[in-house]
């Protein structure tokens, strides 16, 4: 079940305390269930894949060709259709759904999501240059970015040269967050630190792909304590 991944809503940021006294920032999701539309195989796409449908669409809002395919499938409408390549289809079924408990033995996730939009940006806010010495002859380009292209050869401005522009909106993955807390009840997800977007911006989670031997919070914990027994029993 690990293969697949779910979507949910970011819904703000909160802090979790430990036994310990700590307190750790942690970013709220809600995740919405997602239910199996479509099973994939070799054969007809030359992989093997489920096709998770979430969140709730009115009709009136799909075209024609979408009010056919989800009434083919006996499914109701839903707003996002995502594929997720497995190993083995046979472990799925068409309309089974999945929420939260499939992650409920993984420690880590990996999550992806589109980053807030700022607008236009200047090349210092947007690419972090220094600028130029804000002295007498300056004149006017000490937030300038410098010389932009060449003068004779080659004469033009390379792809990919830093410059002003559109700052942000871009999608962004971040890998190996902590788990901190589940509310199976609730359908949350607290998960340590910041996640890239604004407020109810939807996030891909998937378990983590790296093989990382990073302690837990709570794993942390229970060490530090254990040493402190050792330690009292010893005196």
């Amino acid at each position: 079940m690990s293969e697949i991944g779910l979507i949910g809503k970011k819904i703000g940021m909160t802090r979790e305390f430990f036994k310990t006294g700590q307190s750790v920032p942690v970013t709220v999701l809600k995740v919405e269930k997602g239910r199996v539309i479509q099973l994939i195989n070799k054969e007809q796409r030359g992989y093997n894949a489920i096709q998770l449908g979430f969140g709730k669409i009115k009709n009136s809002k799909l075209s024609k060709s979408m009010k056919g395919y989800f009434a083919n499938k006996n499914t109701e409408p839903k707003k996002i259709l995502k594929e997720f390549r497995v190993k083995n289809i046979e472990e799925y079924k068409e309309g089974n759904e999945f929420g939260i408990e499939i992650f409920k033995d993984i420690k880590f996730l990996d999550v992806k999501s589109k980053t807030i939009g700022k607008g236009f940006a200047g090349a210092m806010k947007r690419h972090n240059f220094g600028g130029l010495r804000a002295s007498h002859g300056v004149s006017i380009s000490h937030r300038a970015h410098g010389s932009t292209g060449q003068n004779q050869d080659p004469g033009k401005v390379f792809k990919g040269k830093k410059m002003a522009g559109h700052m942000g909106n871009k999608i962004r993955s971040m890998q190996n967050l902590e788990i901190i807390k589940r509310d199976l009840e609730n359908e949350l997800l607290f998960i340590k630190g910041s996640i890239p977007g604004s407020k109810n911006s939807e996030v891909l989670i998937k378990k983590a792909v790296k093989n990382i031997n990073k302690l837990t919070i709570d794993e942390k914990i229970e060490i530090s304590e254990k040493s402190k027994k050792t330690k009292d029993k010893k005196k």
